[in-house]
């Protein structure tokens, strides 16, 4: 969430649905001072590659809408930004949360009454977020091999 909200911040407060990497890394690095230039860039390489980002005609464009991202008061970016790997079961409540028009939260929320209710808690949040877009017909085929060797990891 915090990679998805430091890529949108620039697009949010400079009003743009297009940005050119020097003004992004301007943002990031000298107006914010949230990071070096080359954390800045790094980060691009990052949103490109998770798919955040697209560059079209050397410009970067956001893959999502940066106006449905909610920028707390005071946010700065940490470190793990530049470690993590995508969240995918994360990526698919957001997926589930633009389709429907609700927070992510709502659809979190709705994820664990739908484990803690229906299941007894027996259900693992990877499973549950999948359950919830079959029922809400959002594709998440390209994202079930992701989910399942994500297993090991942290979870939802």
């Amino acid at each position: 969430m915090a990679l998805r909200t430091a890529v949108a911040a620039p697009f949010r407060h400079m009003h743009r649905d297009r940005l050119r990497r020097p003004e992004f890394i301007y943002f990031l690095a000298i107006d914010r001072r949230w990071m070096s230039r080359d954390q800045a860039g790094s980060l691009i390489a990052i949103a490109l590659r998770e798919g955040l980002l697209r560059e079209e005609g050397g410009v970067l464009v956001p893959s999502f809408n940066p106006a449905e991202v909610e920028i707390p008061l005071g946010f700065r970016p940490s470190e793990d930004i530049f470690q993590q790997s995508e969240n995918y079961c994360e990526t698919l409540m957001v997926r589930i949360a633009e389709t429907r028009g609700i927070s992510q939260q709502n659809v979190a929320a709705e994820m664990h009454a739908l484990i803690s209710d229906g299941f007894d808690g027996r259900l693992l949040p990877e499973a549950g977020v999948v359950i919830l877009a079959r029922k809400y017909g959002v594709p998440f085929e390209d994202l079930v091999e992701k989910l399942r060797d994500s297993l090991s990891g942290p979870g939802c």
